[in-house]
């Protein structure tokens, strides 16, 4: 059975740092895509960053700057760096793969086919 283990959420004060890993296990097909995603109560899942297979990232508008996307492709791990974090990046942070060879919009839940069980990320003084 495909699993994406997530960790490395937490609680940090605002201007704090974190480091989000994912990885990948068990899948048999092409992973073309992974990203991160967020999602606080009440509100619909936002994509955070994506990477592709060509190493192409891209990111959520609130997050460039702050957030920095990585691969590991021997280890089949993605990192999300957290840097400055504010009270509104408190979510709960969701990893997910895509075998989809061509996406439109990696930002975008519709895209990826495999999701982890999440990590919680509390940003607070």
């Amino acid at each position: 059975q495909v699993q994406l283990m997530e960790s490395g959420g937490g609680s940090v004060q605002p201007g704090g740092s974190l480091r989000l890993s994912c990885t990948l296990s068990k899948y048999t097909g092409t992973v073309y895509q992974m990203g991160w995603f967020r999602q606080v109560p009440g509100k619909e899942r936002e994509g955070v960053a994506s990477i592709n297979d060509e190493n192409t990232i891209v990111y959520a508008d609130s997050v460039k700057g702050r957030f920095t996307l990585s691969k590991e492709n021997a280890e089949n791990t993605l990192y999300l760096q957290m840097n400055n974090l504010k009270p509104e990046d408190t979510a709960m942070y969701t990893c997910a793969a895509s075998g989809y060879r061509y996406t439109l919009e990696p930002l975008r839940t519709y895209e990826y086919d495999v999701w982890g069980q999440g990590t919680q990320v509390t940003v607070s003084s």
